[in-house]
């Protein structure tokens, strides 16, 4: 659980040690084998949860092909914002692409939180707002980079990744073809 508070001291700012013993006790370590769902599309997500280990793909199905949105590696937290905060059917499938430890907290437990941890409303907030960057960091390299660049700046942040998860998943996260991004693959291998 050590690192855990770790992660959500990263995420959610200064937390008073008391308060951040109170937080982690509801989070529950739980597993999910490969293969198997952590959320399908159209549920309703009432769980958040820590990547203790492991890799989570999150996409959407359109009609003609799945879209990857992100790959939810350690340290990482995992859910359906939106439905797990607003209550309304996911948008995202979340898929186990390796087995995986998960330190996960139920929407109840989350909102009770609120009302035994005083400062809980803004530490939220706070992360609330990493999330946010990190998706407008993502939207900015999607906008102002080229494909090749948005390999190479991906593949230097997270090299590991190439061994470990199909390619087309990479190639549909970073907004291209598969075709697109073997040719810069071989490009940068050569």
């Amino acid at each position: 659980m050590v690192e855990l508070e770790q992660y959500i001291k990263s995420y959610f700012g200064v937390v008073q040690s008391d308060e951040l013993k109170t937080i982690v006790s509801f989070f529950r370590l739980t597993t999910i084998e490969k293969g198997d769902y952590f959320l399908k599309a159209n549920m309703f997500c009432d769980k958040l949860s820590f990547i203790q280990s492991g890799l989570l793909r999150i996409f959407v199905m359109t009609d003609d092909k799945e879209v990857t949105q992100w790959i939810s590696t350690k340290g990482y937290f995992v859910t359906d914002l939106s439905s797990f905060v607003f209550g309304t059917p996911a948008r995202w499938t979340i898929h186990a692409l390796t087995d995986a430890k998960l330190y996960t907290i139920s929407r109840d437990d989350y909102r009770r939180i609120g009302n035994l941890v005083p400062k809980w409303h803004e530490l939220e907030k706070l992360f609330i707002i990493k999330c946010f960057t990190i998706l407008e960091d993502r939207i900015f390299s999607h906008l102002s980079m080229t494909a090749e660049e948005r390999y190479n700046f991906f593949f230097e942040k997270n090299r590991e990744l190439f061994n470990q998860v199909p390619l087309q998943y990479i190639a549909s996260m970073l907004g291209m073809t598969p075709e697109t991004f073997s040719r810069i693959r071989k490009k940068q291998i050569s």
